[in-house]
């Protein structure tokens, strides 16, 4: 396989696309969508199932095709160079899809003669040891638990070397050990300059990244870093802390519904309530601010409460 020419123009932005656009039967899956990816940085994409995640990665990778939209991705153009794309990106898809009757090193090589790659019992050597797979190199993919498969994944979408790294839900399945291990080399990968774009539903994973983005139902309703989200919600949350978790449930049930009230969350003996319009909410609590068995104390919203009261003001584009 024949290595691309360069792109002609150089540039620190590695996805740069504007107003994407992709339909399904008349429905909008990803809608008017812009974003810019700077090179060497981990991006996230957030979001519910069926929210336009998976869709927007295929665009900007050039397995799909948009309605409509333009841009570039590692400084081709998304719709006329896409073939120069795929040569240099990496795509793990949310399933396992390598071949389990093969071990380790046999499925390298073979993804190695898919690339066409020079030395390539040195390059599955090199990528082995980088993924500190040598202890089990011989054992059979389907034998491995979902960590190492995850960890076998990831070494055959960077074998080539490939300037953006796509990761669908990576970590789905697999314990917190093992995800944390992933996120390590993650960064690692990262601080060699390479781009990682990631779609996850786990927000510590997303506060790991330097930039991320939300997406619910085809469009982009927030980006920038974790902490630029939170402040960009306007959003006030309230812990609240009471003897059992039945008094919380019940305090919970009568807030929900309560002007001013967007969001109840109860979390064993404390209840998270939030609300966009602060005064509104001051007054949604204040008849129980003095009840002696509550203990009351405003803290800094996170990003699941921002991420819910989101997914909550947004339609189903599909209902």
């Amino acid at each position: 396989m024949s290595a691309a020419p360069a792109p002609s123009a150089s540039t620190d932005l590695v996805i740069d696309v504007d107003g994407l656009t992709k339909s399904f039967d008349g429905k909008k899956v990803v809608d008017n969508v812009d974003m810019q990816v700077a090179r060497g940085e981990i991006y996230g994409f957030l979001g519910p199932n069926g929210s336009g995640k998976t869709t927007t990665i295929r665009l900007l990778c050039g397995l799909l095709t948009p309605d409509s939209g333009h841009g570039t991705c590692l400084g081709y153009d998304i719709l006329t160079e896409s073939q120069r794309i795929k040569l240099e990106v990496g795509y793990m898809t949310q399933k396992f899809s390598l071949y389990e009757d093969l071990s380790i090193r046999e499925n390298l090589d073979f993804i190695a003669r898919i690339y066409g790659l020079k030395n390539r019992r040195d390059a599955v050597d090199e990528t082995i040891e980088k993924l500190n797979l040598k202890g089990r190199a011989k054992q059979l993919a389907g034998t491995l638990s979902g960590g190492w498969k995850q960890r076998l994944a990831l070494a055959s979408c960077i074998m080539h070397n490939p300037k953006l790294l796509l990761l669908d839900e990576p970590t789905a399945g697999v314990d917190p050990k093992a995800r944390r291990e992933f996120w390590d080399e993650i960064h690692e990968l990262a601080d060699g300059g390479l781009t990682v774009l990631v779609s996850t539903h786990y927000m510590d994973e997303a506060e790991r990244c330097n930039k991320i983005c939300y997406l619910a139902y085809g469009r982009l309703l927030a980006r920038g870093t974790a902490e630029e989200v939170v402040a960009q919600s306007g959003l006030t949350t309230w812990t609240v802390t009471g003897p059992s978790p039945r008094r919380i449930l019940a305090l919970g049930h009568d807030l929900a519904t309560s002007n001013g009230v967007d969001m109840v969350a109860p979390f064993g003996a404390s209840l998270h309530v939030s609300g966009a319009d602060r005064p509104a909410l001051e007054r949604a609590i204040a008849p129980y601010r003095n009840e002696p068995d509550l203990v009351w104390r405003q803290d800094e919203p996170t990003l699941e409460d921002v991420f819910i009261l989101m997914m909550k003001k947004t339609p189903d584009n599909f209902q």
